[in-house]
C-alpha cells in the first residue's frame, strides 16, 4: 500500500470550547459546538434540513475513506466504525446526544418521506417563513423580560434572588400536608411556625409516610409518560400543546422528552432560544422541517469538530502509559547517544567513531515525534493498537459492555453517563507496567494503516535529518585526547 504524501499533517483538534453553537447562553448540560453561522434569512430559498456533506474535503487531514459520510453510511472498518466514533462521543467527549440524535432524524426524515397514511397532511412542512417569525416573537418576549428586571442594585437584587424561596423576607415556611389536607389537620408540631429556614421540623407522624408514599407513586407512574413530559415542556415554554392525532406524534413525544426539554436524559446543549424554537414548530407539526433550526448546527458540529478529533485520536495506537514511556525512551535514546558522542570526542578515539552516535539518535528522534503524535512505534511496526479500556473487559462482561454499546445507539435510550461502569474502576486499579503492556489488537482499517505509516515514514526523515547534523557537528570537532 503507497503512502500518503509527506506534506500530510493529522487533523488539526478542534477545541468545542472555543466554537460555541450559538451566541446566547445554553439551557442544556452538554455540550455541542463549532457550527458556522446559520442562514435565517426570511427569503432563504432553502426549505428543507440538509444531511448532505458540508463542503466535504474541507478539512484538512481526513482522506475521502474516512470521511463522516463513509463512517456514517458503515464503509470503514475498526477502529473507524460507527460504533467506534459513538464510544469516542461517549467515553472521550461526552457528546454522544448529537451523533444519537442525528441518527434518529437521518431515520425519521426516511421513514416520514416513505409514509403514505392519510394523515399527513395534518403535519405541514415548517417554512422559514414561520420559522423566523418565531424566532422573531421569542426575542421580543426575551427582550421585554430583560427590560423588567430590577435595577442592579444590592437590595433589589437579593430581594430577586430570594423571591420564592424560604429566605424571602416575611415568608413562613409550611410542610405540605398528605392528599391535600389542611395543615390544620396535622398532628400539633408538624407546622413551623417561623420564618426560619434553618428550622428542623418535629417528627413527622406515624403513618404518614406510607400514606403519602402510595399516593405519590401510583400518581408517578402517570406523570413520567413521554406525553406528559412533553406537554409539560409546552407549557413551561408558554406553548399551547399540539393536536396528537397527527403522524408519528408518539414519537416526537419521546424526542421531546429525551432530547430537548430540560433535565432530559439526553439533553442537547440548546439556547433557550433554540429550544423554544423548535417546540413552537413541534406544536405546529411533525413535519422534519420543524427540527430544521436545531438539525443544522448538531450536524455542522458533529462533521467540523467531533469527526475531526476522532480521527485525530484513532491515529494514535498506544494508550497515554505507552505513549508517556515512548516519550521517555525516546529522551532516554537521544541522552544516552549525546553521552556517547561526547565521550568519544573528548578520547583519543578516531573521528569515524562519532558517528556511533547517530544510531541511538535517529531511534530516539524517530521514536519521540511519533509518540508526540500518539503513535508508538514498536506498534506501529505490527499494525497494532491497544484495545480501548472499554473493550478490555468486553470478554469477562459481554452482557453489560455489549449491552451499552447496544443502548447507545438506542434513539430513545437512557442518558451516557459511564461514571458507574465496573470497567472503570477495575481498569483505574491497574497497574502502570500492566497498562504499558496491555492488550493488542490488530488495525483493520487500510486507510489508517496508511495515515500511520505516513506519520512513521515522516518521523524518520526528520530524524535523519536531524542526526546527520549532530553528527556532521561532532565528527568536525577536534579530538580532545584525554584519554
Amino acid at each position: 500500500m503507497g503512502l500518503l504524501p509527506l506534506t500530510y499533517r493529522r487533523p488539526a483538534y478542534v477545541d468545542k470550547n472555543n466554537n460555541s453553537l450559538s451566541d446566547e447562553p445554553s439551557t442544556g448540560q452538554n455540550t455541542i459546538s463549532n457550527s458556522p453561522a446559520r442562514d435565517s434569512e426570511a427569503g432563504s430559498e432553502k426549505t428543507e434540513p440538509s444531511l448532505r456533506p458540508v463542503n466535504p474535503g474541507s478539512i484538512a487531514g481526513i482522506p475521502t475513506a474516512l470521511s463522516f459520510d463513509k463512517i456514517i453510511e458503515g464503509g470503514t472498518c475498526p477502529p473507524c466504525t460507527v460504533r467506534d466514533f459513538m464510544n469516542y462521543l461517549i467515553y472521550v467527549e461526552r457528546s454522544a446526544e448529537n451523533l444519537q440524535f442525528f441518527l434518529w432524524y437521518r431515520d425519521y426524515m426516511k421513514r416520514f418521506e416513505q409514509a403514505k397514511t392519510w394523515d399527513l397532511a395534518l403535519a405541514p412542512e415548517w417554512t422559514p417563513a414561520m420559522e423566523e417569525e418565531a424566532i422573531q416573537k421569542i426575542q421580543k418576549e426575551q427582550a421585554e423580560k430583560a427590560r423588567k428586571k430590577p435595577n442592579c442594585k444590592t437590595g433589589d437584587v437579593t430581594v430577586e434572588i430570594f423571591k420564592g424561596t424560604d429566605f424571602e423576607k416575611g415568608s413562613t415556611p409550611v410542610l405540605s400536608s398528605p392528599r391535600g389536607r389542611s395543615t390544620s389537620d396535622l398532628p400539633e408540631g408538624t407546622r413551623m411556625g417561623s420564618n426560619n429556614p434553618f428550622g428542623t421540623p418535629p417528627d413527622t407522624p406515624r403513618g404518614y409516610h406510607q400514606e403519602t408514599f402510595s399516593s405519590e407513586y401510583n400518581g408517578s407512574s402517570m406523570a413520567t409518560t413521554y406525553r406528559t413530559q412533553a406537554s409539560d415542556a409546552f407549557a413551561t415554554a408558554g406553548i399551547k400543546p399540539p393536536f396528537t392525532i397527527q403522524p408519528f406524534r408518539k414519537e416526537i413525544d419521546r424526542v421531546i422528552a429525551t432530547y430537548i426539554m430540560d433535565d432530559a436524559p439526553r439533553q442537547l446543549n440548546l439556547s433557550d432560544k433554540e429550544q423554544k424554537a423548535v417546540l413552537q414548530a413541534l406544536a405546529h407539526t411533525t413535519h422534519p422541517s420543524a427540527f430544521r433550526i436545531i438539525i443544522t448546527p448538531i450536524e455542522s458540529a458533529l462533521r467540523r469538530q467531533a469527526h475531526p478529533n476522532f480521527i485525530r485520536w484513532s491515529i494514535c495506537n498506544g494508550n497515554p502509559a505507552r505513549v508517556f514511556f515512548a516519550r521517555g525512551l525516546g529522551v532516554a535514546l537521544i541522552l544516552i547517544s549525546t553521552m556517547v558522542a561526547i565521550v568519544l570526542a573528548l578520547s583519543n578515539a578516531g573521528r569515524g567513531y562519532r558517528a556511533l552516535a547517530a544510531i541511538g539518535w535517529v531511534l530516539g528522534t524517530s521514536t519521540l515525534i511519533a509518540a508526540y503524535k500518539g503513535m508508538c512505534v514498536v506498534l506501529h511496526g505490527l499494525h497494532h493498537r491497544h484495545i480501548r479500556p472499554w473493550e478490555l473487559f468486553m470478554a469477562e462482561e459481554e452482557d453489560g459492555e455489549e449491552g451499552k454499546a447496544k443502548r447507545s445507539f438506542d434513539s430513545f435510550g437512557s442518558g451516557n453517563s459511564y461514571e458507574d461502569e465496573p470497567w472503570l474502576v477495575r481498569y483505574q486499579q491497574r497497574n502502570v507496567i500492566r497498562k504499558i503492556f496491555d492488550r493488542e489488537v490488530w488495525i483493520q482499517e487500510p486507510m489508517l494503516r496508511q495515515i500511520q505509516d505516513t506519520i512513521a515514514v515522516q518521523s524518520m526523515l526528520c530524524a535523519v535529518v536531524l542526526s546527520a547534523i549532530l553528527t556532521a557537528i561532532f565528527v568536525a570537532v577536534p579530538g580532545g585526547d584525554l584519554f
